[in-house]
């Protein structure tokens, strides 16, 4: 393995709590990661949501900022990043992802409309189902195989998404269909070009538009050039320009691959939309030329868009994700394969059979790995799928993971090795491991302040 394409300037002390301390904090927080404080945990793999490094030439964008209200010269900057990059006309920038989801599901969802996509993520969801609408998903079967080695798992099953789009556009239902890349909840799974290609073709039969959640597109495109035909020998920057082409919008969380700590954008290629979103974007947040970010934010998204799409610092990305899951795999810690982009996901059904799924074992094993190692990583089953909007029960998806999101150039293979020692100590005493019931909960993404107690 390559070393890290960067030099290290500056670095944060992390200390490790004692066992018995880390008992009683996880305790006290009611067995939700969530609630612990950052200087409780030893390694972070929470989320790679906004936990990255920025590089000198971002620091320095900073001191760049136009905080004027209306006209700032960081948008124009952020714009022809965009435009350039993405290739769309028109953008907004707005304070985060969700906030562009917000905007966007405004305009174009209403209620008993039917998303189609490949397994929206949790807050995408969220936002659909607010609107009192219906998230489908369409994500093809192999995806729900852990162990099924197929280099593109967060594609979209296209005779699902044609029996849908069959069903529902004669009703007006199907405001736009959605893919993400990479597939969060399917385990960080790239999307092949030749598919959304076909995606795009099926929106144009029904004259559907197609929009993509583009908040890990980098890593999607290099997954591309490593996987697809015909792909080996084009750079980075060339397959997002052709990912892109395919689609009518995006939108942004500026906090994964665009390498910034806040930010995102909505991207359109249609004036009248566009004009549409930015009612809601100013009544929302703020004005057109800062959208809920600051003048310097927007310098250093604007730099970060630039070297999300550098093949070399791909590759290190890339090779530091697989090294974890290669490690895990070498000590029987059963995994989502292939390995993703941005994080490891650990099988908690095969790790934890003996839990029952309405007792969380995806949750719980989240739980005890930070007990055993200071390290936190994140529940991606029951928990995060919250209840069905009608009925109030429990949604079980077919996956029960444990997520392990590693954050941009923040940590070494070192503190990788340090995590497969956790698992390692989880996996001593995984039968004595009890799980997890609910004792308090909100009707909407209550995985972020849920509190549990042991069964």
């Amino acid at each position: 393995m390559r070393p890290e394409p960067f030099k290290i300037k500056m670095v944060e002390p992390i200390r490790l709590l004692p066992k018995e301390e880390r008992e009683k904090k996880i305790a006290a927080t009611g067995y939700n990661l969530f609630g612990l404080r950052s200087e409780d945990v030893f390694i972070d793999l929470l989320s790679d949501s906004g936990t990255g490094s920025m590089s000198n030439k971002q620091w320095s964008a900073l001191m760049l900022g136009d905080e004027s209200y209306a006209g700032a010269s960081s948008f124009y900057k952020l714009e022809k990043a965009v435009q350039e990059i993405l290739g769309f006309p028109y953008v907004l920038p707005t304070h985060q992802g969700r906030a562009a989801e917000n905007v966007l599901h405004s305009v174009l969802v209403k209620e008993g409309d039917v998303v189609p996509g490949n397994t929206h993520f949790d807050t995408t969801k969220a936002h659909i189902e607010f609107r009192r609408a219906t998230a489908l998903d369409c994500t093809i079967e192999e995806a729900f195989n852990p162990t099924m080695i197929h280099p593109f798992k967060g594609n979209v099953d296209l005779e699902k998404l044609k029996s849908a789009l069959n069903t529902y556009v004669p009703q007006n239902k199907v405001p736009f269909v959605l893919i993400t890349v990479t597939c969060n909840s399917a385990g960080g799974q790239p999307v092949a070009l030749s598919n959304i290609k076909a995606v795009k073709e099926l929106c144009e039969e029904y004259q559907v538009p197609l929009f993509i959640d583009a908040a890990r597109f980098a890593e999607n495109a290099k997954f591309i050039q490593l996987r697809e035909e015909g792909y080996r020998n084009k750079s980075v920057k060339e397959i997002v320009v052709e990912m892109f082409q395919y689609a009518d919008g995006c939108t942004m969380s500026a906090k994964k691959d665009p390498l910034v700590n806040i930010g995102g954008f909505i991207a359109f290629r249609d004036s009248t939309l566009y004009q549409k979103c930015s009612v809601f974007a100013i009544l929302f947040e703020g004005f057109l030329t800062y959208g809920g970010m600051s003048g310097r934010d927007m310098e250093a998204l604007a730099a970060g868009l630039e070297e999300a799409i550098n093949d070399d610092y791909l590759e290190y990305r890339l090779a530091q994700t697989s090294y974890l899951g290669e490690q895990l795999l070498k000590h029987n810690i059963p995994i989502v394969q292939p390995i993703g982009g941005h994080a490891v996901y650990v099988d908690a059904l095969s790790l934890l059979p003996h839990i029952e799924r309405e007792h969380l074992p995806a949750q719980s094993l989240a739980v005890e790995l930070y007990i055993e190692s200071g390290v936190r990583g994140v529940e991606i089953g029951t928990v995060l799928a919250d209840r069905d909007p009608i009925t109030r029960e429990n949604r079980y998806p077919r996956l029960e993971l444990v997520r392990l999101s590693i954050p941009r150039r923040v940590y070494t293979n070192n503190h990788m090795d340090w995590v497969v020692e956790g698992f390692q100590k989880v996996v001593e005493k995984k039968d004595q491991i009890r799980g997890l019931k609910f004792v308090y909960e909100t009707p909407i993404l209550r995985h972020f302040t849920a509190k549990f107690e042991k069964v």
